[in-house]
């Protein structure tokens, strides 16, 4: 059916530009005939027959109207070429976005999409009249006198191809332009945003550099383009001005050849009145508006590429989690938020995660869960990359509950049994039982009973979405912070119900009693970590020990937490 369509629209296509150049050719009348009518109706004067000369330039008035019937018809042609394009283009940003998740893709469906539609309406018009244009001087020409159109054409079209010659050049200095332009942008909006500060803490140096350096980029990709219109200006006088220099200075030999005022006189119009006009737009269009065009779409077609099919399955071996000089930030000119992370988390460890609010914990759980991908070095779920790893075969191997657990409309069943649809009622009983959700259950009114997100408190949605993960076949989980709205005698329940269900947990952490569970620890201090246990911690993280005196449980609390610490390995 896709395929149908699809050559449908293609079809549809090569009609509507049959039907465009078919309507273009009344239009050709009038070029061809205007210096003809010139002619003759200059020759018929100076011979004093006056009524003649009127006549051809009614004739000619009789041409123009003609050729406007036929540029109403392209003008109503012009939207089944254009509208296609921009449907074409529309699904295309929006596949791409669903596959990538790109949030930019909004602009470019805004913006860059409706760039191009316009430019490729606009360039359409221009190549269109830029044709009709030529093939009507060469038709009068010719038709008026060869000898004239042997010393104008060649030089027009020597002209038009040395501007073609130079679009390829201009083309490499306009994507230059652009870069150099999104740069500025960048800079100039982070700088902005911190303006307040820059002004507080005497920063105006600093602000000042940062920007200064895309300014002069910018500057330099401008005047690089000033150095290509330049040239198209010397094209523009090769083909536009040197044809009628030319004919001004041969024409007395062609008079002495028997070409008549009348004759020289409108081939001198078919330059200024035609040629002249049509190279001018036509290399404005085309090293303007044509390259934008090229250079947008292009964006736009590479953006919305499909990504390279990931690894087979059977290459991916476990979910052990390993981390080799893992670096990520959240933009180009952002501090990283984790800098050269060693780690390796063995299947079925259970590790807890610690360190300030904003340290980069959520971001760790995103990366590895395979929802971001690293800046540098390399991470690996069972030897692979989690963005390498087939979706349903990610979706099997590790689940993630963040602090504001998702919860839909529906029956209970559903929304626990929605990992594991096929799961037993019993099972299902086990799990709510094991995470300590029986109480919730009873209040909603039973596994049958149909919930409302609104109507739940956040520790509830939290029990629904942990028992979901519980229930879950992957055997990596990530708690990030999924615990935080329960009180401390259930958190320790769930956890303890994941750390006895097998497989990987990994903790991040929102209570310092969630590390006191766990076989190891990992605690992040910005560009700095630390791994080890408890004990070895207490001994080397001035962090850890500041974070474990935030928390002031009774003696009695802290020697039952201590007592769960496994060895370590």
């Amino acid at each position: 059916m896709r395929r149908e369509l699809a050559y449908g629209a293609a079809a549809l296509r090569k009609r509507s530009t049959v039907k465009l150049a078919l309507w273009s050719i009344p239009d050709i009348l009038p070029t061809a005939i205007y210096g003809v009518a010139v002619a003759h109706a200059t020759d018929n004067f100076l011979d004093g027959h006056a009524w003649q000369g009127i006549a051809w330039l009614g004739g000619l008035i009789a041409a123009a109207c003609f050729g406007a019937a036929g540029s109403h018809q392209v003008y109503g042609r012009l939207g089944h070429l254009v509208e296609p394009l921009r449907d074409d283009l529309v699904r295309r940003v929006v596949g791409g976005a669903l596959r990538t998740g790109d949030e930019a893709a909004v602009a470019r469906l805004n913006r860059q999409v409706e760039i191009v539609r316009d430019t490729f309406a606009g360039l359409v018009l221009v190549i269109r009249n830029f044709a009709v244009t030529l093939l009507g001087v060469l038709v009068g020409l010719l038709s008026l006198a060869p000898l004239v159109a042997a010393f104008v054409v060649p030089p027009f079209l020597v002209g038009f191809a040395l501007s073609l010659g130079v679009l390829g050049m201009a083309a490499d200095r306009v994507r230059a332009s652009l870069q150099a332009d999104e740069e500025l942008a960048t800079a100039a909006g982070m700088t902005f945003s911190g303006v307040r500060d820059i002004a507080a803490t005497g920063a105006e140096e600093f602000a000042e550099g940062l920007v200064g350096k895309p300014i002069e980029a910018q500057a330099a990709a401008e005047r690089s383009l000033a150095k290509v219109a330049a040239l198209r200006t010397l094209c523009f006088a090769v083909g536009g001005w040197m044809p009628l220099l030319i004919l001004m200075a041969v024409g007395p030999w062609l008079v002495g050849r028997g070409i008549s005022t009348g004759t020289l006189l409108g081939g001198l119009t078919y330059v200024l009145v035609g040629l002249q006009p049509a190279l001018s737009t036509v290399m404005g269009a085309l090293g303007e508006s044509g390259l934008r065009y090229v250079i947008t779409l292009g964006r736009i077609l590479d953006s919305a590429a499909p990504t390279p099919a990931p690894r087979p399955v059977d290459e991916v071996n476990g979910y052990q989690l390993r981390l080799r000089g893992l670096t990520f930030a959240y933009g180009p000119a952002a501090d990283p938020v984790l800098e050269d992370l060693d780690l390796t988390v063995a299947e079925g460890e259970h590790l807890a995660v610690v360190g300030p609010s904003g340290i980069g914990k959520s971001t760790l759980a995103g990366l590895v869960c395979g929802m971001l991908a690293p800046t540098s070095g390399r991470l690996s779920l069972g030897g692979v990359p989690p963005s390498e790893v087939p979706v349903e075969r990610l979706a099997a191997t590790r689940v993630l509950i963040p602090q504001e657990a998702y919860v839909f409309s529906g029956p209970l069943m559903e929304n626990l049994t929605y990992l594991l649809p096929d799961a037993t009622i019993s099972e299902v009983m086990q799990a709510v039982e094991a995470i300590g959700a029986e109480r919730l259950v009873e209040r909603l009114g039973g596994y049958g009973a149909r919930v409302r997100p609104s109507d739940l408190s956040a520790g509830e949605r939290q029990l629904i979405a942990l028992t979901r993960a519980y229930l879950s076949p992957a055997p990596l989980v990530v708690l990030d912070e999924a615990t935080c709205f329960l009180d401390p005698e259930t958190e320790r329940r769930a956890e303890e119900a994941f750390a006895r269900r097998g497989g990987t947990l990994i903790v991040i952490a929102h209570r310092i009693s969630s590390a006191l569970r766990a076989r190891r620890i990992l605690v992040l201090d910005g560009s700095k970590a630390a791994i080890g246990t408890h004990h070895t911690l207490m001994r080397s993280s001035p962090l850890y020990r500041e974070l474990l005196g935030h928390w002031q449980p009774t003696a009695h609390q802290m020697q039952g937490e201590r007592d769960q610490i496994q060895p370590a390995s």
